[in-house]
């Protein structure tokens, strides 16, 4: 049995959900249970731009390269869509605080 791993929204009403680890977090998200909005989910839109709380592995260069571009300045900027689910996290949306 996968190994399940809980995604929370502080601050919101959404409740936790959990995804499998490796699990695509964009197949898991929606308007009913997220506050995370999505809209290439490829990584070049930055629609579901987020901070994220918790221990995953670093952005790929095309993340890194979007993430430098919508939010330079923030250290746990990352796009929802591209995240690799290894460990509990939360998650807040970042929209309208960069650009």
């Amino acid at each position: 049995m996968a190994e399940l791993y809980k995604i929370s929204f502080p601050g919101s009403k959404f409740v936790p959900i959990t995804s499998e680890c490796h699990q695509s977090l964009s197949e898991h998200l929606t308007i009913q249970n997220s506050p995370v909005l999505f809209g290439c989910r490829t990584g070049i839109c930055g629609t579901c731009l987020v901070e994220v709380i918790g221990d995953i592995p670093p952005p790929q260069p095309e993340e890194q390269e979007m993430l430098e571009t919508l939010a330079a300045n923030h250290p746990h900027a990352r796009l929802a869509c591209q995240l690799d689910i290894t460990d509990n996290i939360e998650i807040r949306r970042l929209e309208g605080e960069f650009g």
